[in-house]
């Protein structure tokens, strides 16, 4: 049994063979998907998969991208969406200073008013963090972010950074990159963190692990990354898959 923590199954790559990805996500042992949006639309399109398929879950949120588009009009609706049984999360959110598509000040202000909002209606949170390790930690503090439960989604930080984050109760999400030859520093993560703070993700349909690297990612690919933990810390897939699942479900507080 292994959960998906995080993939992107409203992503139009998926309009063609949806049900199919769902099929064969079925078929390789995966039997819970957190669906996270990115923007309202895809948070919309999200909640609406968490309906159609009982093995989706959905998380309501605005990805820093698109967090220029963001006022208290949007904020109120995603609040709304949080009403919906299903919807267990808000992410995904945080920072993004790698592409800065939106400006910085922007990206903190929604991030933390996302905080804000999940801390109101009790979720816990789906982390997005590329290349501001520092501000996306403070910012965590200064809002006592920890209290609601923090999921650092497709983790890519140092492992003195996944010691404090540990240290303070956040999960660690591992993805596909993972298994590519380049992944030392993820490898030493996987080392060091413990398999109760751990969970396993595709971030589909990006990040597409080895064998299939080069191609569309899906669900069903989760596995792999499982086997490459699994082999890295010297226990079973069968662990791996077990401890990973019991990790997603409490922390998205899924019976």
């Amino acid at each position: 049994m292994l959960f998906d923590s995080h993939t992107h199954l409203d992503d139009r790559k998926f309009d063609k063979d949806r049900d199919d990805v769902i099929k064969r996500a079925k078929e390789n042992g995966i039997s819970y998907i957190m669906n996270p949006g990115a923007d309202y639309e895809s948070s919309v399109r999200a909640v609406e998969l968490a309906d159609k398929y009982d093995m989706v879950y959905a998380a309501v949120g605005i990805h820093p991208h698109d967090a220029k588009t963001m006022d208290e009009m949007m904020l109120e609706l995603l609040k709304a969406m949080t009403k919906k049984p299903k919807v267990m999360a808000i992410g995904e959110i945080g920072l993004d200073y790698h592409y800065d598509y939106s400006p910085r000040e922007v990206q903190k202000k929604w991030f933390r008013e996302q905080i804000r909002l999940a801390k109101e209606v009790k979720l816990p949170i789906i982390i997005h963090d590329r290349e501001a390790n520092n501000d996306v930690m403070k910012i965590l503090k200064e809002e006592n972010a920890f209290e609601n439960g923090v999921l650092l989604h497709c983790y890519s930080g140092s492992t003195e950074l996944a010691k404090e984050y540990i240290k303070l109760g956040a999960y660690i999400s591992i993805a596909g990159p993972i298994t590519f030859k380049n992944a030392r520093k993820a490898v030493e993560v996987v080392q060091t963190v413990p398999i109760e703070y751990l969970m396993i993700e595709t971030d589909a349909p990006y990040l597409t692990p080895v064998p299939y690297r080069g191609k569309r990612n899906e669900t069903s690919y989760v596995r792999f990354v499982a086997e490459k933990i699994a082999e890295i810390k010297g226990i079973s897939f069968e662990e791996v898959a077990q401890k990973t699942t019991e990790n997603a479900k409490k922390y998205f507080g899924i019976k």
